[in-house]
């Protein structure tokens, strides 16, 4: 406490003195002073629950990557909202002022209890699930505040730092994910054990599957080819981590199975060397390189190292070579390694699968074994597919009776009639480049004699700092194709709307939309949409994405 003399002059040379009886940082005295910080501290501990529910969310989304949290708060408290914007910078202010007057962190614990607008606690895409591993993250995490606050309100600075932890709340669940992540390896090595057992005991033949994008379609191709003939397992939906593929293995490998597919994704290096170590493949396949995740990698030469991973110990490789990466990876592989190189385009590869008017055509070694197949599929990924049966053993005939019935892969261009008869082309788990333009190329070829052709888009993200050019090149050629493009959310609007011409000097012949949520955009479709229009849905991005 400050006692300070304040001389005051009054008429008649009379004097008289006061006193300012002030606390530190200014306010109220004695009871009144603790009420004002008990009552700071309290808001900001409010502020901080429910902010830590909202980004616990989104770690559990982002599969508890450390740094997850703090990069979505950055994207939602940057200038991607406008509103969030404005209110992140109240927010600071309020920390900052808290330095010299206690109650400015009220607008700190106002602002982050009830924002970012639009990021939900419980979420609508993406629902907060309390399974054991959230449950210890939330322990941890509360345990860090709690620590903070605590020990800061006993130093009498219980009010900033209770402000200084609610801003920092997305940054305390990423280091609740770095101290709980020994805990969870070690509890998932047990799992993966049981399973690495179950693969020596059943002995399926192995076929590993990455690729930047065309996995799960090859997956579900491999599958359907070789069923015919063998007994098969394939991992299912996007079980492709460490404990995914445990928990396939764990509930789905049954004695008597003859091969196992296997589909391995990579966030960093090593990790498929990882999957590999205890799911050794018979056969490995690469289907493509990209930019995706490249956020993550930093470059496309580090994805394709992480990728070449598969092949360290695999006697046989399928890999499509229309990526030079991956020609020149088959050119290098070991002796040791038989190869097959596989193509959409080359007709001279081991397998051609080339596109013609009437379907595909299927080579194997120049001797065509199957025409006209009406599919809706990749190219590259048919012929990586049709390399792997014949590898293990499926008879060529058999596989050119398959593949006219191949799969699609859902919500990967999937074909269907809405109401109204309105063609919907459901692309919603596809967020790559080259996928994009087959879904153009096939919206395109749809709806030549069509009314209206519409694109519903929120861009395509992890594509590092190719991401706002991917995004405004791909607006530029949908509005060449489409008579609408709608756009949805706020993640890569400024780009879509860039490269649509709406926000340059040339503007594009599509006319655009833009909505906040895919419910919004469907509803519009709804609203305007009938009998010979055509939609495409390209990629969709779960509600912790603004």
């Amino acid at each position: 406490m400050t006692v300070a003399p304040a001389a005051v002059a009054g008429n008649a040379g009379t004097a008289g003195r006061i006193l300012l009886v002030t606390g530190a940082g200014g306010g109220l005295t004695g009871g009144g002073d603790h009420l004002l910080r008990a009552l700071v501290v309290t808001a900001c501990a409010a502020a901080i629950a429910a902010a830590g529910l909202r980004w616990l969310r989104v770690a559990q989304r982002e599969h508890y990557l450390p740094g997850s949290a703090w990069r979505f708060a950055l994207r939602w408290w940057g200038s991607t909202v406008p509103v969030n914007l404005a209110g992140a910078t109240v927010a600071v202010a309020g920390m900052v002022l808290a330095t010299w007057w206690p109650a400015a962190a009220l607008a700190t614990a106002v602002v982050v209890g009830a924002g970012p607008l639009g990021l939900s606690v419980r979420g609508r895409t993406s629902p907060l699930a309390w399974t054991r591993r959230l449950r210890t993250l939330a322990a941890i995490s509360a345990a860090l505040a709690v620590a903070a606050v605590a020990g800061a309100t006993v130093a009498g600075e219980g009010p900033l730092v209770a402000a200084q932890v609610a801003l920092l709340a997305p940054l305390v669940v990423d280091v609740a994910c770095v101290l709980s992540g020994p805990l969870e390896r070690r509890l998932a090595g047990a799992h993966v054990a049981r399973a690495a057992a179950r693969l020596a005991r059943v002995a399926p033949r192995v076929v590993a599957i990455t690729g930047s994008y065309g996995k799960t379609s090859t997956k579900g191709y491999v599958a359907h080819l070789v069923g015919g003939a063998m007994s098969v397992v394939a991992s299912p939906a996007s079980f492709n981590n460490r404990a995914g593929l445990a928990r396939a293995v764990n509930e789905h490998l049954a004695d008597g199975t003859d091969v196992f597919v296997a589909e391995m994704g990579t966030y960093g290096p090593g990790e498929i060397a990882q999957l590999c170590s205890w799911i050794h493949p018979d056969v490995a396949v690469i289907t493509a390189i990209g930019p995706v995740h490249l956020e993550r990698f930093g470059s496309e030469d580090r994805i394709v190292a992480a990728k070449s991973e598969i092949l360290t110990a695999a006697p046989c490789a399928v890999l499509v070579v229309d990526d030079p990466r991956l020609a020149a990876l088959a050119d290098r592989s070991p002796g040791t390694t038989r190869v097959w190189r596989v193509s959409g385009r080359d007709p001279g590869a081991d397998v051609a699968v080339i596109e013609h008017g009437d379907g595909l055509a299927v080579a194997v070694r120049g001797e065509q074994i199957a025409s006209a197949v009406a599919v809706e599929a990749r190219p590259g990924n048919v012929a990586a597919a049709v390399a792997v049966a014949l590898e293990l053993g499926v008879a060529p005939d058999e596989v050119a009776r398959r593949l006219p019935t191949l799969p699609t892969a859902p919500h990967r261009l999937d074909r269907s009639v809405g109401g109204g008869g309105v063609v919907v082309l459901d692309d919603t788990y596809n967020a790559n480049p080259a996928g994009a333009r087959a879904a153009l190329a096939t919206l395109e070829r749809l709806g030549r004699d069509a009314g209206r052709r519409v694109v519903v888009t929120p861009g395509m993200v992890e594509l590092g700092r190719l991401q706002a050019d991917a995004n405004a090149a791909f607006a530029r050629a949908a509005g060449a194709v489409a008579t609408h493009l709608v756009v949805v959310g706020w993640t890569n609007r400024r780009d879509l709307l860039r490269g649509a011409g709406t926000a340059a000097d040339t503007p594009g012949p599509a006319r655009t939309v833009t909505v906040r949520t895919r419910q919004q955009a469907t509803a519009w479709v709804r609203d305007h949409l009938g009998q010979g229009d055509v939609v495409l849905y390209e990629n969709d991005l779960p509600d912790h994405y603004p």
